[in-house]
């Protein structure tokens, strides 16, 4: 592409070479005319001038610039030129590069040039200007993705081993999605700002695709009725939904369901940059009360069924994308393939969003880590590694637990191969077989010991313990307490303090049976609810 300027301008005119570009920089098929380059990585452009070309005497001033707003300090506006002499701010974050290429003639005033934009400059489109001998003109307007190829700080790294290819205005519908985000609209030079982290980025895509609380994608139905829309099982392709919500001044499109959310978003996903793919579970729990089980009640005969909040789908539709996870460890632990999920089911820091989520974490039931671990471990692990509880509730509203399944959450979960259209079984990577590890015990108990409700409650029962010794409440001596799991196929002990395991001659022992399955609101009082008691032993003399 070469664009000429006015006979009075000191610029002839400039060759972004997009067919080049987008193909050194793996855009091809996103367009072979707009310049779209990913960040890291650098690209070339002939800007030719009418006078020969004195760098010591006359530079070439460069500036770009993404957002409303655009500063130094956040990383949003860049300065840069031949020779670097620019004068910047000492707070300066992601600053471009630019050098002149050997193949330029500075005689005639052909300059080749080659622009580096940083590997943690925000994503989007940038405006890029140039000036010199006191004119200025618009150098280019590239769009700048992520890098998967890049090793760069806080980039996603792993190559893309597919093809896809994208309608010509899917750029434009992906970035209209992030400006039209609350967090943009609310503070417009953070927002932008801040798309340098695809942590960041991918929060926000996966709030964008529902519309339940922002100017989403998709409206989602499952009442088996569509008024003024169509089934979810009627679209074959996200460009058809992504068009429309663009073309109709981004009105939500109706209707979608799981595997629609998480198809679209991994189209979208895949354009901005990120390594992604579309992950079915199958037997899928919904913990709405986020106490790591799935309990159902039954009625006694005469008695009106209790309702549950919780649920287990037959299946569920989730997306994976892979990408650095520097806020969770500086050893790269938790690096690898994040849940995200923009299917609207629970508040994620108040807004319908879900991920990312470590694959590895989920794993080895490490609970504590954001974003929204815990709920996706519950969604594979419910009744795999804590049972089930169907109750019969009885008249006078006792509940007698009448089954348990330890095997039926988290089945068969499987993704799309690479290079074919087989399924490929990927259920080790989120959980160990029963009965085939030592380490399912073990994730167990790291799931319910790291449940901010459990640390709560260890928090609340030293400071009990402690208030009771201090006041001189018991005469003797605190030997110590033990708390105590119990499931129909597994049995855990914690042990605080020097408690004694064998029997000793003490004239009295008090065994107080503090937490049990019958608590209510687990939010409005310190218990913490696992379908079984939980026990402390406290003896005195």
């Amino acid at each position: 592409m070469f664009v000429c300027c006015s006979f009075l301008s000191v610029f002839k005119g400039v060759d972004l070479h997009p067919q080049t570009n987008n193909a050194n920089h793996h855009t091809r098929e996103i367009s072979l005319t707009r310049l779209i380059v990913r960040r890291g990585q650098p690209f070339k452009l002939t800007l030719n001038l009418r006078q020969p070309f004195n760098a010591s005497i006359q530079p070439l001033h460069i500036s770009a610039a993404t957002g409303k707003r655009p500063t130094e300090k956040q990383g949003t506006l860049s300065f840069f030129g031949v020779p670097d002499v620019v004068k910047r701010s000492p707070s300066a974050k992601a600053v471009w590069k630019v050098e002149l290429d050997k193949g330029s003639s500075t005689v005639t005033g052909n300059l080749i040039l080659t622009i580096t934009p940083p590997a943690d400059t925000p994503i989007g489109e940038y405006t890029m200007t140039v000036k010199h001998r006191d004119q200025e003109m618009v150098l280019a307007k590239p769009v700048v993705l992520f890098n998967p190829w890049c090793p760069g700080r806080l980039s996603v790294c792993l190559s893309l081993n597919t093809t896809v290819l994208f309608e010509d205005n899917m750029v434009d519908i992906c970035l209209r999605m992030l400006d039209l985000n609350p967090k943009y609209m609310k503070d417009p030079g953070d927002d932008v700002s801040a798309r340098c982290n695809p942590i960041y980025v991918s929060r926000v895509v996966s709030a964008m695709i529902n519309s339940v609380d922002d100017s989403g994608v998709l409206e989602g139905n499952w009442s088996g009725s569509y008024p003024n829309g169509v089934s979810p099982s009627h679209w074959t392709g996200s460009y058809a939904i992504l068009k429309r919500w663009f073309d109709t001044g981004s009105y939500p499109v109706k209707y979608g369901q799981c595997w629609v959310y998480a198809g679209v978003m991994c189209s979208v996903m895949r354009l901005l940059g990120f390594p992604c793919r579309v992950v079915t579970n199958f037997e899928s729990a919904h913990d709405n009360d986020r106490n790591l089980t799935i309990d159902v009640y039954h009625a006694d005969y005469g008695v009106r069924e209790t309702p549950s909040p919780d649920s287990i789908w037959n299946f569920h539709v989730w997306v994976e994308a892979w990408m650095r996870r520097p806020d969770l460890a500086k050893d790269g632990k938790y690096d690898g393939w994040q849940v995200l999920d923009p299917t609207p089911q629970e508040k994620s820091q108040g807004v319908y969003c879900c991920g990312p989520a470590p694959v590895v974490a989920i794993l080895n039931g490490e609970t504590d880590l954001k974003y929204d671990t815990p709920f996706v471990f519950a969604e594979v692990n419910s009744l795999s590694l804590i049972s089930s509880m169907p109750y019969l509730v009885k008249a006078d509203g006792s509940k007698v637990n009448i089954f348990s399944d330890t095997a039926r959450v988290g089945q068969n979960i499987s993704t799309k191969s690479v290079g074919s259209n087989k399924r490929m079984n990927i259920t080790d990577s989120y959980k160990y077989r029963e009965g085939a590890s030592q380490k399912l015990p073990e994730v167990l108990f790291r799931a319910i010991e790291q449940d901010v409700f459990y640390v709560i409650f260890r928090m609340f029962l030293f400071l009990w313990l402690l208030y009771i010794i201090l006041n001189q409440h018991l005469w003797g001596i605190l030997v110590g307490f033990r708390i105590e799991l119990k499931s129909q196929r597994l049995r855990f002990e914690y042990h605080w303090g020097p408690f004694l395991p064998f029997p000793i001659p003490l004239p009295s022992s008090h065994v107080y049976c503090l937490f049990s399955n019958e608590s209510k609101n687990i939010q409005k009082t310190l218990t913490f609810e696992i379908s079984t008691c939980f026990f402390f032993l406290l003896c005195c003399e």
